[in-house]
């Protein structure tokens, strides 16, 4: 397997299919904003875990749009705040 640092037209065509699939998806995933893949997983991680407990999945269904909310209100302060006056 080809190094780090090894020159692009060193590695193998398989090598190079395979390094490229993994940066679209983390681009695609993650981008600019990785609090925000963060935040994606810790809400349906939440609800999931949520929906094991048979009596627990209606609080799961009224919590999931609550904290989707959540999350976006938080991304749009961080963007706010980042914003240059």
């Amino acid at each position: 397997m080809a190094e780090e640092g090894a020159p692009r037209a060193a590695r193998t065509l398989p090598t190079r299919m395979i390094v490229a699939f993994g940066h679209f998806w983390w681009e695609f995933l993650i981008g600019d904003t990785p609090e925000l893949f963060v935040g994606v997983l810790v809400v349906v991680g939440t609800v999931a875990l949520l929906c094991l407990d048979h009596s627990l999945r209606t609080l799961s269904a009224v919590l999931l749009p609550v904290l989707v909310a959540g999350l976006l209100g938080a991304s749009v302060w961080k963007a706010s705040r980042n914003r240059p006056s």
